[in-house]
């Protein structure tokens, strides 16, 4: 089997080896282990105590946890404390939901013999799915990975959790799978509640294994829908909740690029090149309009952008093919670079590249400017009137999120969000997409390729993926499960 590497992001230099690949024996093995634990999971109770002192445990460990993270995708300290705090937030969130259960979703219908036709006594709730499968993401090495929302939904939906470590920040994996396995045996639970392999045919061979009754993915278009095929095949298909990719189109109107330029421009680079562009909510195509306000919303946003600091991509592989994309698209008849991505290698971090701009007009917009390019550039699209933005706007698939810049008592304001609204899972008036709050009212998710089921990976309504409805008939209440007698 092949060792598994941790590398420094910022110079593409081995570490240490931190395990080796998981073969079908390894993976059958983790599997199993885990879901022999699904008995023990039944106390929503003690799910809320894991999730609580899993909590506990990656604030604990925040030191190593961080500074793995941290060489292991150079996504510095500052960025990575915050997302260690969501993540121990986030566990949290969980146990109060798993302590309270009222995701349960219990009904009750009394007996009615006059209804058509009759109805018997029914007592409804829901029960978790199985063993769930994760693959952690890239760009998020503790929120999306093994410590992630996927995790934490699924523990506190009851189904034990069987994660997929990504290949770029294997050491940081080990150490949140250790925490998490810790907080199980401090609450008297199987440290099997969690486990963790390693390798590409390991996630493969994970989405095939019988045992596996569900999937939680975020990562690329290809990978993820050739997952989401592999499940759909199996000779028992099984849910595959993937997020695979996402433009995040934002909408200027022209009231606002006269009035507030400076702003505009600030924030939309700030957050296209946040975290080097590698935010699965970074603003990829940017609707403005033409003419001398357009004008100087354009160079404002130039401007910002040339003065971002350069940084390293998450893996040479990302930073290669974002450089090739980006050139690609500058190359194409009727696009204009306005700032050039190019590598911008120092002492620390040779690997390190500053990010780029490209606009082109909303008529004539190139289709590849539709798609996703992974790392820091948007798209200025430059539209005439309302009927040239929508019909940019009809190009565009589905969407995590989808933002208009504009003043309220605009004529068509309403009218704008309501479009948006069609094709994204959450729609931002006056602000920026990246960021995703963990809160019950939270759509992370949208219509394919944003996502390949309508859910969400975030906030309270994520533990429904992970649950499924069953209805008891005519059963004595001494046979009921005790939440239902």
């Amino acid at each position: 089997m092949d060792p598994v590497l941790s590398r420094d992001a910022r110079t593409g230099q081995p570490r240490s080896q931190v395990a080796v690949e998981a073969g079908p024996a390894e993976v059958d093995a983790a599997v199993r282990a885990a879901h022999a634990t699904l008995g023990a999971l039944a106390d929503r109770r003690q799910r809320a105590a894991l999730l609580n002192a899993a909590a506990d445990a990656v604030e604990s460990r925040a030191g190593a946890l961080i500074a793995a993270a941290d060489a292991e995708t150079a996504l510095g300290v500052p960025r990575l404390t915050g997302e260690l705090a969501r993540v121990a937030y986030q566990f949290r969130f969980f146990a109060g939901i798993a302590a309270d259960g009222r995701f349960l979703g219990v009904v009750i219908d009394p007996p009615d013999p006059a209804a058509v036709p009759p109805r018997p006594e029914l007592r409804r709730w829901k029960v978790p799915l199985g063993t769930v499968a994760v693959f952690a993401a890239s760009n998020f090495p503790f929120a999306f990975s093994v410590p992630g929302g996927d995790t934490a939904s699924a523990l506190a939906a009851g189904c034990p959790v069987v994660v997929k470590a990504h290949p770029d920040h294997p050491q940081t994996s080990e150490l949140a799978a250790a925490a998490i396995r810790a907080a199980a045996a401090a609450t008297g639970l199987p440290e099997d509640v969690l486990t963790l392999v390693h390798g590409r045919q390991a996630g493969v061979d994970l989405v095939r294994h019988p045992l596996i009754a569900a999937v939680g993915f975020t990562g690329s278009v290809p990978g993820g829908r050739a997952l989401f095929d592999l499940a759909a095949a199996r000779p028992v298909p099984i849910p595959f909740y993937g997020e695979l990719g996402s433009l995040n189109p934002v909408l200027v109107t022209e009231r606002v690029a006269a009035t507030r330029p400076q702003e505009t421009a600030s924030g939309l680079a700030g957050s296209y090149t946040l975290g080097q562009g590698q935010f699965c909510t970074k603003p990829g195509l940017v609707l403005i309009p033409a003419g001398p306000a357009g004008d100087t919303l354009a160079k404002m946003t130039a401007d910002a952008a040339a003065a971002a600091p350069a940084g390293a991509l998450l893996d040479a592989r990302m930073r290669e093919q974002f450089l090739a994309g980006f050139a690609e698209r500058g190359a194409l008849a009727g696009v204009r670079v306005l700032v050039p991505a190019a590598a911008a290698p120092t002492g620390d971090a040779p690997q390190a590249l500053r990010a780029g701009l490209l606009e082109a007009d909303a008529a004539d917009l190139p289709g590849v400017l539709l798609e996703e390019c992974f790392g820091p550039v948007t798209v200025l699209a430059r539209y005439r009137d309302a009927a040239d933005a929508e019909a940019v706007l009809a190009r565009v698939g589905g969407s995590l999120t989808a933002t208009l810049h504009a003043d309220p008592d605009e004529p068509e304001a309403a009218a704008w969000i309501a479009r948006l609204a069609r094709f994204a899972g959450r729609v931002i008036f006056g602000g920026w997409p990246t960021g995703v709050a963990v809160a019950p009212a939270m759509t992370h998710g949208g219509p394919y390729p944003a996502t390949t089921a309508p859910t969400t990976s975030v906030g309270g309504a994520a533990i429904e993926r992970w649950l499924r409805p069953v209805t008891f008939q005519t059963v004595p209440p001494a046979l009921l499960p005790a939440e239902l007698g």
